[in-house]
């Protein structure tokens, strides 16, 4: 607990970024605000249990996931209201990123005062940026779409994913992620939606299997079939147009 005079106590938010999969790639400021906050809120309390064991730090835990998410912004408000020092961790890598964590940061901001509550980054880990830095792309420009649509809009992200890559500026990558149980339909619908797209599968990211894969659609889908292996583990995918 902090405060900024005699009369007034100041909450914080930290919003920490976590381990995609090796747990030594932890900032030193993470390790930091850890030890140093009053209790963390997380998306499965496991998997956070995992690394505060791997660093010997003990803190109060409590789970805020997707399902919680809206439940839970009450209770912390309180605790940051009363001066405390709250963490936010998803399961890897950077909490609002494809992950839960978006919806508490907007509740916290909209009773954002500058004497306070304050919301602080603790950058780190993210699958997005791990695989751009090892892709070999043009990462001037590219869009992130995350998960794409189980079923009801589907269709439209991926007719607007061939619509991105055929611009007649010359177009720019598109990443997305993928659970390994849906990367072969993936692979066919971009293989039906823009055929002579390069993909860049990145799988495992940080693991002791990562592995990264590149072709058209049709070359990958060869790749996985032949091999269940390869089809195991989190995805990142990133779509690019051929240039000729």
């Amino acid at each position: 607990m902090t405060s900024n005079s005699l009369d007034t106590v100041s909450g914080k938010l930290s919003i920490v970024a976590t381990p995609i999969g090796n747990l030594e790639d932890i900032t030193l400021r993470a390790l930091r605000t850890l030890k140093e906050c009053d209790v963390i809120y997380a998306e499965d309390t496991r998997v956070i249990a995992k690394l505060l064991q791997r660093y010997e730090i003990q803190k109060p835990l409590q789970r805020l996931d997707a399902a919680t998410e809206a439940k839970k912004v009450g209770e912390v408000l309180a605790r940051l209201d009363a001066g405390e020092h709250v963490v936010y961790v998803s399961d890897a890598g950077t909490p609002g990123v494809s992950d839960p964590g978006a919806r508490l940061v907007a509740a916290v901001r909209e009773r954002l005062t500058k004497d306070t509550i304050t919301i602080e980054a603790i950058p780190g880990p993210s699958a997005l940026t791990a695989l751009l830095s090892i892709a070999g792309v043009d990462t001037t420009q590219f869009t992130f779409l995350g998960f794409l649509p189980h079923k009801k809009g589907r269709q439209t992200a991926l007719r607007r994913i061939a619509t991105m890559l055929a611009e007649a500026s010359g177009g720019m990558p598109v990443v997305l992620y993928e659970s390994p149980h849906r990367i072969l339909k993936l692979l066919s619908e971009l293989l039906d939606a823009c055929p002579a797209s390069r993909i860049t599968l990145g799988r495992e990211l940080t693991k002791m299997h990562e592995e990264v894969l590149q072709g058209t659609p049709e070359e990958l889908i060869a790749l996985l079939e032949a091999d269940p292996n390869h089809q195991r583990g989190e995805f990142v995918v990133i779509v690019e147009p051929v240039h000729e």
